[in-house]
């Protein structure tokens, strides 16, 4: 009789550690779809931060706009706004009102467009790109000065942010990129 006792105890532990053993299988599967979609949506953002980033090079070099009088390029606009100071200023996705700002939406990049409606970039997976871009300073080109020394040409700097959000997440994803641009000195 004892034995038939110290048989069941033994099953009754078996299956103790099989269920524990299943529900910690489950947890780790569940964390593990989490962190997946999570790194997911974070590589959204990224893609949406870089894509707005490009949209500024694009509407930069879109011959159309830069012939047009009437229109302005974000390195242009940049230009002629606020100065950026890098010891006592930040560019941040959130400064509405400090910096240039430019979007890209799922229409994408148009010839002869100013990018700056706001919109969905992606409905998919619903997220926003956009960036920000300020002038930090002119300056003699470095490396170059064999080539342009001399003249009245000068490197003009800037720094832009790209910005990419996907919904339903708090945080923003942004990168951030330093750009020198040949341009006429100012006199």
């Amino acid at each position: 009789m004892k034995q038939r006792g110290l048989v069941m105890v033994f099953a009754l532990l078996v299956l103790l550690s099989i269920t524990v053993l299943g529900v910690s299988a489950v947890t780790s599967s569940l964390s593990q779809s989490k962190m997946a979609v999570s790194m997911q949506q974070s590589g959204l953002a990224f893609d949406a931060a870089e894509s707005a980033i490009a949209g500024v090079f694009f509407e930069s070099e879109d011959e159309t706009l830069l012939s047009d009088p009437n229109q302005t390029d974000p390195l242009s606009e940049a230009r002629q706004g606020n100065i950026f100071d890098p010891a006592n200023d930040a560019v941040s996705c959130f400064d509405n009102n400090e910096w240039t700002d430019r979007y890209m939406t799922e229409g994408g990049l148009a010839i002869g467009d100013r990018h700056i409606n706001d919109g969905t970039y992606q409905t998919a997976v619903a997220s926003k790109s956009w960036s920000r871009t300020a002038f930090i300073r002119e300056q003699a080109c470095r490396g170059s000065s064999n080539v342009i020394g001399g003249s009245n040409i000068n490197c003009h700097v800037f720094i832009i942010r790209g910005c990419g959000k996907v919904a339903g997440k708090s945080t923003v994803v942004a990168n951030t990129l330093a750009a020198s641009v040949f341009g006429p000195a100012s006199q």
